[in-house]
Order: C-alpha cells, then structure tokens, then sequence
C-alpha cells in the first residue's frame, strides 16, 4: 500500500460519509409527511413505539438523527420519557438495515443478473437521473428524491473506493496483527466507541468496517467487539443534542446511553465466556459485508429482546441519574425546541400545537375585554393584561423560529404553512393588543365618570356580538382548518363594518342632541376602531385558511373573489345583516 493507495482510502472515506449524509437528508426530507403520521400513531404501547422507531430510522437511515428527534420530542413534550424509549430501542435495529444495503457492494459472480445486483453496475444510473432532477427540476419533491439517489451512488462509489485502497494492506503483517488485537473484546469495544463517536454515526462506523474487511483480515471474533462499540459511540450525538434541553430531554440521553451501554456489556460479557470455553472456529474466519451486517443486526436484536420488557427499570435509572427538581414542577417555559428545525414537518407540527395555544389566548383576552364594557373587574383587568403579554411572548417565539425554520430546505407544503403561520401570528398578537385597549376605553370611562347612554349601550352590545362571533367563526376554521366554515368570516366582517358606520352616524345624532359628550366621544370612537379592526384580523385569518387550501397564499386576490359575484357571500351577507340588525336613523 503506498501513498496513492492512502489518497484513494481519504478519498473514498469522505466520499462514503459525504454520500450517506445526502442521503439521509434527502430521506428526512422526503419522508416529512410520513414520520408526522408515524409519530401521531405513537401512544404508551411499547411495541408502538418500537416498531415506529424501526419504521423511522429505515426510512431516514441515522439512528443518531432520530435520537436527537426523540430528544427533541421529550424536551417539548411532544412525546413523554415513557413513549421514548421504545423509539430509542427500535432505532438501533432499523439503523442496520444500512448494512445490508452496504452488503450488496460484496457481491461478486461472473453471472450478469447477479452481478448487475451489485451497486457499482446500477449506481451510475441512479447518479445520473439524481444529477437531472436535481438540476433540472423545479419541484422540491423530485430535488429531493434526487439527492437520495445521488447521496446513494456518491456513498456506494466511497465504499468501492475504499475497499480497492484497503486492498493492498492483506500483504502488511502489521495490519493482520493490529486486527489480531482487536480479538481482545475490551480493545475492540473501545476502538468501536470512540471511531463512531468521531463520526457520529454508527452506520458509517460499520460501512467502513465492511470495506476494511475486503482485506481479508478482519476475522469475525475480532468484528464482533468493534460492532458492540459502535453502538456506544453512536450516543454521543444524543448526548450533545442534549445539552441545552430540559430534564426530561436529558433523560431521554441517558435511556439512549444505558440501553447500549447495557447491552454491549452483558453481551460482551456472554460473548467472551463463550470464545474462551467453547473456541468456536467460526470466529477466526474472516468476515465480509454480509457477514458484519448479520452481526451488526443480530446484535442490536439481542440488545432489544433483553431489554425491551425492562423499559420500566430504564426510566426508573434516568431518573435516578437525572433527578427530579423543584423547578420541573413548575409551569414549564414556552419554547420551541431548535433541534427539530432539521425536521421541517416535525417542527411544524410543534409551531401549529403553539399557534392554537396563542389562539386561545388571544380570544379568551378580547372576549373578556368585550365582557369588561357592562361588567368591569379589576381581577379580570390583570387577567387580560396577563394573556396580552402571554401572546406576546408566543409572537416572539414562533416568529423566531419560524424565520429560521424557513431557511431549511423543505417541500411546498411545508413553505406555504410557514407562510400561513406567519401571518397568523400577527393576526393573533394584534387581537390581543385590541383586547388591552378595549379594557382601557373602558377604564377611562370609569375614571372620568363617564355614563354612556341606554341607546349607545345598546349599539354597542349588537356590534360587540357580532365579533365575539366572528372571533370564535375564525378561530375555530383556524384551529380546525375548516374550509368551508372560513368562507362565513368575510360576510361577517363586512356587516361589522357597515355596523361601524351607523354607529358613528347614530353617536353624530346624539352628539346634536346633547345626549353625548365630546369626551366622550372620543372614547366612542377608539372603541369602534378597535372592534372594526379586530373583525378585520378575523378575515385575515379566515384567507390564510382558504389561501392554505387553494394553495395561492394572496390575501388580497382572495378577498376580491369572495366578494364578487358570490352567492354564498351575499346570503350570509345577508343573514348577517338582519341578525345584528340596529334601527334606522
């Protein structure tokens, strides 16, 4: 081996790694769907769990990537401690599937079938038709699927590279003694930990475990050890994932840390017992792909098989490592965590569960500064103040993370709810400022004294129906993403307008007639501002629906056509007007 062979073995190494994080980025993307209905399915069941966790770490090829998922999960409660460690458990039995896969690169057959099953015969097709989609191709989706099949071929060149670098070492002595070393179990676990602990990824550790076993001189009592290793050296990425979230997040670390620290322990043990009483002939034989891709998966199916009934006594040792504090009873903080952005969907599904939360809050507000004008209480004042300042908070944080969620390549679907939440958001904390400044009309009223008049009273109450209607219409076809209820806000809000002009007419009158007060008046009128403008945030949020549906994202398009020649508008328009109907001058 000399230094082109060195060369060719760097080269082909960053190839490899490059190839499989392509791969699997284009895999997350490509399945963001898919994983938000597998991690909807997921409940207390055990098996659920695990079985999800083979499902997704197949599909996304990095049992690291959906660790660190998991983590993300716990630490914002998407998923409980409990519900994680099936996931964890069934992560490492779907991450050998890349093994397998890797195997293929060991066939070897003058038979053409055969031989055109080995990935260097297929592989430049599949460069190629990625290269196209990829350059050529406007839809996020075929990107996507482009950077799998590249990521693929990219990876399955690294390996062959590798291997026909490697080659010449079966003739250096000092490497057939170096593996012979490694038949000590201990060794070898710790060669396997910190090699996938600098990598961070078990399914690269064992890939290039497979091509350095083309030498001839990896026997498979000197494999297995490594392997067990690997399985500890794949944590570090949970556990620096870790550093920053909450309790239960560092948790989930440690049952990630104890279940494979566990299993290579006792199966280590097992495993040296029986090579030292029994010598099984086996174990001096070299090993080849598909050699070390049936124990890499027999492995990791023995770890779970001991360990999957005792998930109990995991989460019982989390916690005894990561104990409970006073704090953790506390209401917990708002946040949303960062390590899903790489997960656009998932972390969508995290921004939308805290947009309805900011929903809630911001109706619940207005509707109480509405019930503030006949009933004013101090302790329902500080209430409103309160949930002003909770939105707030709400706005700044998903506003954040949504600006930076959007720089994250992601599917159309995915760009548009970016764009929907965006704007809603707004919508939602400006709503909340109304509800504030509604309770402040009200409270100048009071302190100045000022009476309103039975009649004024009156209109007021029929307009401020009207859009604590339309709050709850546009809220719930928010919440519920109901399309067809969305399409009753715009006539609503077009009668609270018209409502708006007749009571500023009706408080002119009064004015003339010396039953208002110009002071008064003033109040009047901020009132109606902010109950118009409120009705005009409602309709925002009822287009974003729409828009979301229609897939246009054009409020201004959408609220023409909603108006022109709409019969359905024009009969709820209607409705509308005769419900909060208020007497001609």
């Amino acid at each position: 081996m000399d230094i082109f062979d060195v060369l060719s073995l760097i080269g082909g190494l960053c190839l490899f790694l490059f190839g499989m994080n392509v791969m699997g980025e284009g895999l997350e993307r490509r399945a963001g769907n898919s994983l938000k209905g597998l991690l909807g399915k997921l409940t207390n069941s055990r098996i659920k769990g695990f079985l999800t966790g083979i499902g997704v770490t197949a599909v996304i090829q990095s049992s690291s990537a959906t660790t660190v998922m998991v983590v993300g999960f716990v630490n914002s409660k998407i998923m409980t401690l409990r519900q994680s460690i099936g996931v964890i458990m069934g992560a490492n039995i779907g991450t050998t599937i890349t093994a397998w896969i890797l195997s293929l690169s060991g066939i070897s057959s003058d038979n053409v079938v055969i031989r055109l099953l080995k990935p260097t015969s297929f592989t430049p097709i599949l460069a190629l038709i990625g290269t196209v989609f990829i350059m050529m191709s406007k839809s996020s989706k075929k990107k996507d699927v482009g950077s799998i099949l590249l990521g693929f071929a990219t990876l399955m060149f690294g390996m062959d590279a590798m291997s026909d670098a490697v080659a010449g070492l079966a003739d250096i002595p000092q490497f057939q003694q170096l593996f012979i070393m490694f038949k000590n179990p201990i060794l070898g676990v710790i060669v396997g930990a910190v090699l996938t602990a600098v990598i961070q990824s078990s399914s690269a550790s064992v890939g290039i475990l497979q091509a350095l076993s083309a030498t001839g001189q990896v026997s498979i009592g000197a494999a297995i050890p490594i392997i067990m290793g690997q399985n500890i050296g794949t944590c570090i990425t949970a556990l620096l994932s870790s550093f920053g979230a909450n309790r239960n997040g560092k948790r989930t670390a440690v049952v990630h840390l104890s279940f494979n620290v566990i299993g290579t322990v006792v199966w280590c043990t097992i495993f040296s017992l029986l090579s030292s009483a029994l010598k099984p002939a086996i174990l001096d034989q070299s090993a080849n792909f598909l050699s070390i891709a049936v124990c890499h998966s027999a492995f990791n199916v023995l770890c779970t098989a001991m360990l999957l009934p005792a998930a109990s006594l995991l989460e019982k040792l989390a916690y005894k490592i990561v104990p409970i504090t006073d704090e953790e009873a506390e209401e917990a903080k708002v946040y949303l965590d960062e390590r899903l952005l790489a997960t656009p969907t998932i972390a969508l599904r995290q921004c939308y569960d805290l947009v309805y939360k900011m929903a809630a809050k911001a109706v619940e507000g207005f509707s109480l500064g509405l019930s503030s004008i006949n009933n004013y209480d101090a302790e329902v004042a500080l209430r409103i103040r309160k949930l002003e300042k909770d939105t707030d908070k709400y706005e700044d944080i998903l506003g954040t993370f949504l600006a930076k969620l959007s720089r994250h390549q992601m599917g159309d679907k995915e760009s548009n709810d970016v764009s929907k939440l965006l704007k809603a958001i707004g919508d939602f904390e400006r709503i909340s400022d109304h509800s504030v400044n509604m309770l402040e009309s009200v409270e100048e009223l009071k302190e100045k004294g000022i009476e309103l008049s039975d009649s004024a009273k009156m209109e007021l109450n029929i307009l401020c129906d009207a859009v604590n209607e339309i709050l709850n219409i546009s809220k719930q076809s928010f919440v519920e993403n109901d399309y067809e209820l969305a399409h009753n806000v715009e006539p609503l809000e077009q009668v609270i307008d018209k409502l708006k002009l007749q009571l500023r007419d009706t408080h002119i009158v009064r004015l003339k007639g010396g039953e208002c007060t110009v002071e008064a008046g003033f109040i009047w009128s901020d009132m109606l501002t902010n109950l118009e403008r409120t009705s005009d945030h409602c309709s925002n949020l009822a287009v974003c629906v729409i828009d979301a549906h229609d897939d246009t994202m054009n409020i201004h398009a959408s609220l023409k056509s909603l108006k022109k020649n709409n019969a359905f508008f024009d009969e709820k328009f209607a409705e509308y007007s005769e419900k909060y109907k208020i007497e001609e001058l």
